[in-house]
């Protein structure tokens, strides 16, 4: 019995073909995207720390010396 698992395991383990650039990409994309939602959801959730939040990081832009 254990040798069969190691079998349909080592098919199961193949490498992964290499991920092309546009994969990457839209992969990228998609975090992003998902990632501004969950900001702009916490933002109305959470009115005073999202604009406590948006304060600071607008004085941390004056701030910053290209």
């Amino acid at each position: 019995m254990p040798a069969e698992s190691a079998v349909t395991g080592s098919t199961a383990a193949a490498p992964p073909s290499p991920e092309t650039e546009t994969e990457r990409r839209q992969r990228r994309a998609r975090f992003l995207r998902e990632l501004a939602e969950a900001r702009a959801l916490r933002a109305r959730v959470q009115p005073r720390r999202a604009k406590a939040a948006r304060l600071r990081r607008a004085m941390r832009m004056r701030t910053f010396r290209w």
